[in-house]
């Protein structure tokens, strides 16, 4: 963000899945409902840096074959920084984060064992023109350390916008997460991976809605997941 500019993203998701992938790959039944409420803040503070802060809420249910039906709830909180490293093919940045205990928002399950987050992400994003209209990709990878039952995650994002008028984008998004290895009991070694379409659209000025569904095609030790999300963009 331009050193004194501000971006909020406010918004839910929400989420279903009837099985999970199995170690082979496989579905098995289960029943998971997950609602997620909460925003992502971006400000700022030199044109080279930006501050992070995003606060998120929780609440989530889960059956299994050999588990009974449980309900959990929990907020969670991160903040961090970003820097860019460099823009003249694009642009690359570094970003840095911490968020507090809450990892049932982003397990394999609701199980609310897996303490506190520290992550190191790398990001490049950069603009391009297809049958003359705009568009942009962006490409994250990360290492996220996690203390607690669950295994650190290696998480790999990938968006691509098209701008098909002046105030609609579509977007297709690519979310994967991938366990370093086996966790403490209950947790094993997991993959996770969601594809998603979404519509981003201007409002006004500064103003935009985004809205998108998502699927979970394949996966290892993870839900077979489902649902749809929307947000407020908010720039000023």
């Amino acid at each position: 963000m331009p050193a004194g500019d501000t971006q909020a993203i406010t918004g839910a998701i929400l989420s279903n899945a009837n099985a999970t992938f199995g170690s082979s790959g496989h579905a098995t039944p289960v029943l998971f409902r997950k609602l997620l409420v909460g925003s992502y803040v971006e400000h700022g503070i030199l044109d080279d840096v930006t501050l992070i802060f995003a606060p998120e809420y929780a609440t989530a249910t889960e059956e299994g074959p050999n588990q009974p039906l449980i309900h959990v709830h929990d907020f969670a909180l991160k903040a961090g920084v970003r820097v860019r490293l460099e823009d003249s093919f694009g642009v690359f940045s570094a970003e840095a984060s911490f968020k507090t205990a809450g990892g049932f928002d982003m397990s394999v399950t609701t199980r609310n064992d897996s303490g506190k987050e520290a992550e190191l992400r790398l990001l490049y994003g950069t603009n391009f023109t297809v049958f003359h209209r705009g568009g942009y990709i962006d490409l994250e990878v990360a290492e996220r350390y996690i203390t607690g039952a669950r295994p650190s995650e290696t998480p790999i994002d990938l968006t691509v916008g098209l701008k098909i008028t002046k105030s609609i984008t579509l977007m297709a998004q690519s979310f994967n997460i991938i366990a370093d290895g086996e966790g403490k009991p209950p947790y094993r070694y997991y993959r996770s991976h969601k594809l998603e379409f979404g519509v981003l659209q201007r409002l006004w000025n500064g103003v935009y809605l985004q809205s998108g569904g998502f699927i979970s095609p394949f996966g290892q030790n993870a839900l077979v997941e489902h649902g749809a999300d929307a947000s407020l963009w908010v720039q000023f």
